[in-house]
């Protein structure tokens, strides 16, 4: 179904795992992409793949931290397209976790926040900006579990998470007025995305018993997949949802809901209870 044929999507970090799932998705959507990153080869990597199904594909290395080449390239894709439908960060920031907060230091706290801050509110500025003046837009965030509940150990994850969703309720309300929505996926984390099979392969016990937990934690008993978020990122930046905007698509599989790990299926019980 190609409900984002004739539109144009810059995606920032589109050479890792989610910004490269989400850049299939839009491509098999029919967007026209231009994939950006601080590593060429990586995104270069996605648009060749790309390229195989749908030509409408370009790469660029932008560090979408600076200000300058984020308006450069923005700049160029207009020159090139005419105008920007839609704008997703997918920029990974490095976070120091499972450490509790009155041990960890304020610097190792603060850098996440304001690392995936700055990357957020200066591409978003930038797309803001040009959407205003189309009359058109849409604008997408990105965040996880932390920012819609109490999460021990999440350190300076957390409040990023939370900071990012309140820029983008706001972004969306003083942005509407020029027919601008700004929408933000809340993710529940993926096992099948690049931080989890890292993981997985350093410590496959461990991070077996750990996302057993989280799926515990959901109300699906599953973990959202990569796919999933990308399935909601094409939804959100098509017309279909023309008159979503200022909150947050929570795609947790419930898990910001509610704690579900006291609840089991009766099959589950049943097993529990005659295993040997």
């Amino acid at each position: 179904m190609m409900i984002l044929q004739n539109k144009n999507a810059i995606i920032y970090g589109g050479g890792g795992s989610l910004g490269g799932a989400v850049a299939r998705a839009f491509a098999a959507a029919g967007a026209s992409l231009f994939l950006t990153g601080r590593n060429l080869s990586s995104v270069q990597r996605v648009a060749n793949e790309i390229q195989i199904s749908n030509e409408k594909v370009e790469a660029e290395e932008v560090d979408a931290f600076d200000e300058n080449a984020i308006l450069g390239h923005l700049d160029r894709v207009i020159q090139k397209a005419g105008k920007i439908d839609i704008s997703f960060n997918a920029v990974g920031v490095d976070v120091i976790q499972n450490i509790p907060l009155v041990d960890i230091p304020m610097e190792d706290f603060l850098r996440p926040i304001r690392l995936t801050m700055q990357t957020r509110f200066l591409t978003a500025k930038a797309a803001g900006r040009q959407m205003m003046k189309q009359g058109s837009g849409v604008i997408l965030f990105l965040t996880a579990t932390p920012g819609g509940i109490g999460y021990p150990y999440t350190a300076g994850f957390a409040p990023a998470c939370c900071a990012v969703e309140s820029l983008s309720r706001n972004l969306a309300s003083e942005l509407g007025v020029y027919g601008v929505r700004v929408v933000n996926i809340r993710s529940g984390g993926s096992p099948d995305s690049k931080v989890f099979k890292e993981a997985i392969e350093t410590n496959p016990a461990g991070m077996q018993a750990i996302l057993r937990m989280m799926e515990d934690d959901t109300m699906l008993k599953k973990l959202p997949l990569m796919a999933d978020i990308a399935n909601a990122a094409v939804f959100l930046a098509s017309d279909m949802s023309s008159k979503i905007t200022g909150v947050t698509i929570d795609v947790t599989s419930g898990t910001t809901e509610g704690l579900n790990y006291r609840v089991q299926s009766q099959e589950s019980k049943f097993s529990t209870f005659n295993s040997p």
